[in-house]
């Protein structure tokens, strides 16, 4: 699995990033949303790398993990962009989440 990230969400990632962050983590939110399958592919900062229940995504600018089991909801090559002041993630079949707030990347997330 690979994350790719352009300039200007690396740009926006950095302002937003703080020590305590240990990693991107990308997250499928599904608070909210009813039952577990219910979600939306999202990314968080996070402070909690879990080596043992959590797998490495391919990528220069940050260390990114992914939860083994949410793996399946996310794509092989996928893209982080910002439009218009929010965070996009996509792949080449498609966009998986079309707005990710920037006030929302800072907010952990229970596993």
């Amino acid at each position: 699995m690979k994350l790719t990230i352009t300039d200007e969400a690396l740009e926006q990632l950095n302002q937003v990033k703080t020590d305590e962050h240990e990693a991107l983590r990308l997250y499928y939110d599904t608070d909210g949303m009813g039952c577990g399958v219910n979600g939306q592919p999202t990314i968080r900062f996070t402070d909690k790398v879990r080596e043992q229940k959590d797998k490495h995504v391919e990528n220069d600018q940050f260390k990114v993990v992914v939860d083994k089991q949410q793996a399946t909801f996310f794509r092989r090559e996928m893209k982080l962009d910002l439009i218009k002041g929010t965070f996009r993630l996509s792949s080449p079949e498609g966009v998986l989440t079309p707005i990710i707030p920037v006030s929302s990347v800072t907010k952990e997330v229970a596993l």
